[in-house]
């Protein structure tokens, strides 16, 4: 995958930054997104450049769509002065966060901010980026596990994220003239800074995860990372409208 170039939402920590590694790792370009902590940022940057590999952040909250059009702007230019490139091969909308409350206790503001994060976003930022993206390239949605069981506190959440689900076959199904194969991957119980960090600093809820999950443990953010590098690689280029789900087996 030497030549191709990769761009991920929110690159600069937990499951995007290992996914920008791991996509590094194989050879790929990598533009990566952040809306904040610029600093981690330009350290995905470095590292990445330290270990041979190419990679360039930009600035973004993907929960502005009136900022898309401008942004691809600076897009297409970093891809020209930094890849010599004019356009990209992946797509991964990975930046979110979580806002997690009980159905009765989530507010109208709870849930327009999910919505523009978890759902407006990444369906109008594919918009505004098809032009960007070269034949035969690829779009990968990130999901959630809980579109499928029933987690605490998850309801608004997850209806955002089946949302995009369902709008992952529909662009598989009319982007398929172009080549442009779209799938969805739902990880499960994840050690990253989500929704404060819960899954990686709560003892009891990690042993919870843990006792559900038949391989024992809660994922990684490398677990996800490496994967999401192996299905943006060659061997998978037949599938398409596809929802992956990466957990290990959790509430099977």
């Amino acid at each position: 995958m030497s030549d191709k170039i990769a761009f991920i939402t929110g690159a600069n920590r937990g499951i995007g930054r290992s996914m920008a590694h791991h996509l590094a790792a194989a050879g790929v370009g990598v533009i990566g997104t952040y809306r904040s902590h610029r600093d981690e940022a330009d350290a995905v940057v470095r590292e990445i450049a330290e270990a041979g590999g190419r990679a360039a952040m930009l600035e973004l909250d993907v929960g502005d769509s009136t900022a898309f059009a401008g942004f691809t702007e600076r897009l297409a230019a970093t891809l020209a002065d930094t890849f010599d490139r004019a356009d990209l091969d992946f797509v991964v909308h990975n930046a979110g966060d979580g806002i997690l409350a009980p159905y009765e206790d989530t507010s109208a503001d709870d849930l327009d901010a999910l919505y523009r994060v978890h759902f407006k976003g990444p369906f109008l930022l594919s918009q505004q980026l098809l032009p960007l993206i070269a034949r035969g390239g690829r779009i990968l949605n990130v999901s959630t596990a809980a579109t499928r069981f029933v987690l605490d506190n998850h309801c608004a959440y997850s209806a955002m994220k089946s949302a995009l689900e369902v709008t992952t076959r529909y662009m598989a199904k009319e982007l398929g003239d172009r080549g442009i194969t779209v799938n969805a991957i739902a990880p499960g119980a994840v050690e990253t800074d989500f929704a404060g960090g819960a899954v990686r600093d709560d003892p009891e809820l990690n042993a919870h995860f843990r006792a559900i999950t038949p391989l024992g443990r809660t994922a990684g953010p490398d677990d996800i990372g490496a994967a999401v590098a192996g299905l943006l690689s060659s061997d998978f280029a037949w599938l398409n409208g596809e929802r992956i789900e990466l957990t290990g087996g959790q509430s099977l």
